[in-house]
């Protein structure tokens, strides 16, 4: 998106706007390696826009989003085979975003979009147990014991898993629906479970992730996070978000997570409150 030069290096920090003008005036600033007239437009995307020398840009607003993915719509940037992608689905979002974690394409639900680098490392690092809630509706009526072995973890193909949460919300015709809880994020890892119990999943969706539910937000559409859920989120993964408190954690020293401490609350998916047993 084009702009003067003298209200880029002005965003930028480099001197006021009329500041700017005299800098632009003495040549030096130069654009592609150019000196260029006050007045002049610039698309910071696109051209290279240098002072004394050393370049200059914007420092990236940070942008954090709530969709709510629909069923058919992959979670990638591009598709190789020309499915429509959950970024097909933003509007008059300017910044580059991509998708916290992945829902398979046909798994509905909430998806976190960002392009912050610290929050999606802090949501999706498996050290950080951050709980993610699925309404879950498998084949067959699984009794207590099935549900017992969903709550203490299981073994699979890459070895296993944490324990769930798991309450059954309803039941009737062969198939019951239930609310799972995941402290991980594994590839399928939902699906991958409730079929190890001999009860195959028939329709998924993530209605709560950290704190922070869909309420009424209609399939397709999506909203920008309000500033009390990003830091909910945060505090979920009881991760600081800056670049020294990540390398510490690279280093190997572990945040006390607070994954137990949220509840899912009341929304238009019918998901009541986890009661342990």
């Amino acid at each position: 998106m084009e702009m003067r030069l003298q209200k880029f290096l002005a965003q930028a920090g480099i001197a006021s706007r009329r500041g700017a003008e005299e800098l632009i005036s003495r040549g030096e600033v130069l654009v592609n390696g150019q000196p260029v007239e006050v007045g002049a437009k610039v698309d910071p995307g696109s051209d290279r826009i240098t002072y004394l020398g050393k370049k200059v840009q914007l420092e990236e607003q940070k942008v954090y989003i709530l969709m709510n993915k629909p069923a058919g719509v992959v979670t990638t940037a591009k598709d190789t085979h020309g499915r429509s992608t959950v970024l097909d689905l933003l509007k008059d979002v300017d910044e580059r975003v991509y998708p916290v974690g992945r829902l398979d394409i046909d798994t509905e639900g909430l998806l976190l979009l960002t392009n912050d680098g610290d929050f999606a490392y802090a949501l999706t690092h498996p050290k950080f147990k951050v709980a993610k809630y699925y309404q879950v509706k498998v084949k067959g009526l699984p009794g207590e014991a099935t549900l017992n072995r969903l709550r203490t973890g299981l073994v699979l193909d890459d070895g296993p898993t944490a324990p769930a949460e798991v309450q059954v919300l309803s039941s009737e015709r062969g198939q019951a629906t239930l609310l799972m809880v995941l402290h991980e994020g594994r590839k399928r890892q939902v699906k991958r479970m409730c079929q190890a119990v001999g009860h195959p999943v028939l329709h998924l969706k993530r209605v709560q992730f950290g704190g922070v539910g869909l309420d009424n937000l209609l399939p397709g559409h999506w909203r920008h996070l309000r500033a009390s859920e990003v830091a909910s989120l945060i505090s979920s993964a009881g991760h600081r978000k800056d670049k020294q408190e990540r390398r510490k954690g690279d280093a190997g020293q572990e945040h006390n997570g607070g994954s137990g401490s949220h509840k899912p609350r009341a929304n238009h998916t019918g998901t009541r409150t986890l009661r342990h047993r």
